[in-house]
């Protein structure tokens, strides 16, 4: 803890520590000088790092015991944690205070210049290529990003520097808490079904957003540019070439090389090199950064080969242009043949998307379909609901191509076992714990897990 931080004496407990979102924001806590505690569902990678890094101990499982004893304890809680958890109702019945994740953002963006990345899709890889060049430039920023940085093995770090990059979540609408000077928008669709009823309502939300930023990078989409209502710098990669896992382009006269597949790398890419410049640092540099830029964790990320030599990579693709993107990005590796595994994230959104989703998939040689992750959402609410309806999207999209529904997680790796081998590249695919079925074909390879 920091010393005499401009956060000592206060005093701050997390609910959903473990989570991408919220782990991130007690280490900035912590850099501040607050004192923190924490409790989540089960551990995770980012609780014992937390634990690794002397930020607090996470206790696992939610109980009212959790709480700290005492006055002046603010309990802030991830938009996962249910009116119902003992651990909320204890602080309410205590009368203690109560901080969303997006007050607690917003006191954080007020205290630094604050760069903040917006969009349905790329928000974590824009975030992270931003921080990775402005480390990389000398400015040593502060980030709080949605997955782990894997230049320095964490999601969130305050830094010494003068700038702070958040990703501006539009799912709770956070996103309108933050003071923001460089606001990035890198598209607009409808992906959480449960928070927006149309993708009008939906732009109205980036347009509030798009506000307040004295700058605004924005993908140069004309229904996106319309969303802003004073000097933005629009950015596009027309042309890139795509092999072998990589991607390269030319920007404003600068060649750029990413260790990253996708023209949607690319572009995230542009968005990282607009903001760079923006802060002063050298295009050439910028784009020097970028080519050792390896991706944030779960974002393409290879997890090595399986027991019959079939390559496995982690995504944390949910949504189907995201899958799209990142199936397109795999065959540039050139895969024998390219299978898919996909865990449908929000019931919600499986019931809404099902038919995309399944248009999605249909690119890969072989899919495997899990049943859905519910996160914050229970399966009574969704009548009828499951990953069965993606399987069968995905069967009449596929033109014979095998299509195996597997809501049972042991038989899918079971079947995973027999149906990759060498030459092959899986890819599992969702923001749920698919990660750990893949990380499970690897431990049958005795690769570590």
């Amino acid at each position: 803890m920091a010393e005499g931080g401009p956060w000592a004496g206060r005093r701050l407990h997390f609910v959903g520590a473990g989570g991408a979102g919220l782990s991130a924001y007690a280490r900035a806590a912590h850099a501040l000088g607050a004192s923190v505690t924490g409790s989540d569902q089960a551990a995770s990678a980012f609780s014992q790092a937390l634990s690794a890094d002397g930020v607090l101990e996470v206790a696992i499982g939610h109980s009212a015991q959790n709480l700290p004893t005492g006055e002046g304890v603010e309990v802030v809680c991830s938009a996962a944690i249910a009116a119902g958890n003992p651990e909320r109702v204890a602080a309410e019945q205590r009368g203690l205070a109560l901080l969303s994740r997006a007050a607690l953002l917003g006191e954080l963006s007020a205290l630094r210049r604050t760069i903040a990345v917006a969009g349905a899709h790329g928000k974590t890889t824009t975030s992270s290529m931003i921080a990775s060049v402005l480390r990389a430039a000398g400015l040593d920023p502060g980030y709080l990003i949605g997955g782990i940085l894997r230049e320095t093995g964490r999601n969130g770090d305050w830094g010494s520097g003068e700038w702070l990059i958040v990703e501006a979540d539009e799912s709770d609408r956070s996103l309108l808490s933050l003071q923001a000077e460089i606001a990035v928008l890198t598209n607009a669709e409808l992906d959480h079904h449960d928070a927006f009823g149309s993708l009008v309502e939906l732009e109205a939300v980036y347009r509030e957003f798009l506000v307040g930023p004295r700058e605004a990078v924005i993908w140069d989409r004309p229904e996106l540019l319309a969303l802003r209502e004073g000097p933005y710098v629009a950015y596009e990669v027309a042309e890139a070439t795509l092999e072998g896992g990589r991607a390269s382009f030319a920007w404003d006269g600068v060649a750029v090389e990413l260790a990253l597949p996708g023209i949607h790398n690319a572009r995230n890419a542009a968005a990282a090199l607009c903001v760079a410049r923006l802060l002063g640092v050298a295009d050439a540099d910028a784009a020097a950064a970028l080519s050792h830029f390896r991706g944030a964790a779960r974002r393409f990320e290879r997890l090595g080969p399986s027991a019959a030599g079939a390559e496995v990579y982690d995504d944390y693709a949910h949504h189907p242009t995201e899958i799209a993107a990142t199936l397109a990005g795999a065959r540039t590796l050139a895969p024998r043949r390219l299978i898919a595994v996909f865990q449908p994230h929000l019931y919600s959104r499986t019931r809404a998307l099902a038919r995309e989703f399944g248009a999605a998939l249909a690119a890969a040689d072989a899919v495997v379909v899990l049943d859905v992750y519910a996160a914050r959402e229970r399966a009574g609410d969704f009548p009828g609901v499951s990953g069965l309806a993606v399987a069968e999207a995905t069967a009449d999209a596929a033109a014979g191509r095998p299509t195996y529904w597997m809501p049972d997680r042991d038989a899918a790796a079971a079947l995973l076992d027999g149906l990759a081998g060498a030459g092959d590249l899986v890819v599992v695919m969702g923001a749920g714990d698919v990660d750990e079925l893949g990380r499970r074909l690897l431990a049958a390879a005795g690769e570590p897990a």
